[in-house]
């Protein structure tokens, strides 16, 4: 198969069967597209290696392989960039893909079609929804001090005064440049990473996706989301996200490195205090409007503690604080 070559990843951590769905669906959107599948089992340690490598053992142009350790997204994704194709050249592209995700048949050569035609594009990502056709907010401004302000908060008002600053966009009704995206189904150039390199393995999970996107911004590169790319996503499997109890310290750790590493440790505190007075502000708010504050327990708690940790240590990496 001639034309530009695609090294599709998709990472696994204990959730063998549904990676095996989005493996044969990324499959089947690889028909026309030439290249590879790479799946990265994470170290699972529960036979989810065994049974990737059985089930996919009479499909062409799929690999499975073993991280060795579990470092997180980024980490684990950046094995299988190095896992490369089978032959040892370069690919053109890397698609990554959560192992919860679904690309419609056309979504993989929509993305890298896209990309070919835009040459200041160094990313692209799909549309994401779930299963029952609703969008998922995918597309974001990079974080910032107003930003972090309006989104704690969450004032009609003050979201209205500082809508060009909000963190999540609008899903967007047409395809278009955007800070950045999540990383459910994003293709990067070659080129990018061999400029940029690939993600920073220090954050584990969460703000890395910013992260490379930021970096590519930097280096002259655009990320665009692409509306006909269209890619179903449960959300959360391996996380556990949308059951959490607390917010985990290892999104804190993320979130605090994100932000030194990008604006330095005075931002950070410029950011946390922004954070702080807009959910003070929030939280008056809503009382005078009998309603009750949606923020997870101990949030405003473990982020100022772990803030303030982190700046009197020195230290504001992602692993090392978590």
């Amino acid at each position: 198969m001639t034309g530009p070559r695609v090294l599709t990843i998709i990472l696994n951590w204990r959730t063998s069967e549904m990676c095996l769905k989005s493996a044969a669906a990324a499959h089947r959107a690889m028909q026309d597209v030439a290249g590879e599948i790479v799946i990265v089992d994470n170290d699972s340690g529960d036979g989810s290696f065994e049974k990737l490598q059985a089930g996919t053992a009479d499909w062409d142009r799929v690999r499975v392989v073993q991280s060795g350790y579990n470092g997180g997204f980024g980490a684990g994704n950046n094995a299988g960039m190095r896992a490369g194709l089978a032959d040892g050249t370069r690919p053109d592209f890397v698609y990554i893909l959560n192992s919860d995700a679904f690309p419609a048949a056309d979504a993989i050569s929509g993305l890298l079609t896209h990309l070919e035609k835009t040459p200041r594009a160094g990313l692209a990502g799909s549309h994401i929804h779930g299963p029952d056709g609703a969008p998922h907010v995918t597309c974001f401004r990079f974080p910032s001090i107003l930003g972090e302000f309006e989104g704690a908060a969450c004032i009609g008002p003050i979201s209205r005064l500082l809508r060009r600053h909000a963190v999540p966009l609008p899903v967007p009704e047409a395809t278009q440049p955007v800070d950045w995206l999540a990383g459910a189904s994003l293709m990067i150039r070659q080129d990018v990473l061999d400029a940029i390199g690939g993600f920073d393995e220090t954050f584990f999970l969460y703000f890395e996706e910013t992260d490379l996107c930021l970096r590519a911004a930097r280096a002259g590169w655009q990320t665009h989301y692409v509306a006909t790319s269209r890619v179903e996503h449960i959300g959360s499997v391996s996380t556990g996200m949308k059951g959490w109890q607390r917010v985990p310290d290892y999104w804190f750790a993320s979130r605090r490195y994100y932000f030194i590493k990008a604006h330095g440790r005075g931002y950070l505190a410029l950011v946390t205090l922004a954070h702080l007075t807009g959910a003070a502000l929030g939280t008056v708010w809503k009382v005078i409007r009998r309603k009750k504050a949606a923020r997870p327990p101990y949030f405003l708690r473990d982020l100022v503690l772990g803030d303030v940790g982190a700046t009197l240590r020195g230290s504001g990496r992602g692993k090392a604080d978590a």
